[in-house]
């Protein structure tokens, strides 16, 4: 009996990852829509770090929501 809640827990466990993952990975998508000049080329080769903090921010922000919203 253990192992069957065991089992429920680890596919839950593995449900939410995936969706969190598929959430920071639209956003990360929608931000790249949205925003009118290259996050590559501004972060990578301009060297601007204050876009590089905005963006870590953003997907910090959605992280916590996604953890919230897993813990209840």
């Amino acid at each position: 009996m253990d192992w069957i809640v065991l089992g429920k827990q680890i596919a839950l466990s593995v449900v939410f990852t995936l969706v969190g993952l598929a959430l920071l990975g639209g956003t990360f998508w929608l931000l790249t829509k949205v925003i009118p000049f290259s996050i590559r080329k501004e972060i990578e080769e301009d060297q601007n770090t204050a876009l590089a903090v905005v963006l870590a921010a953003v997907i910090l922000g959605v992280s916590l929501i996604v953890a919230a919203a897993v813990v209840g």
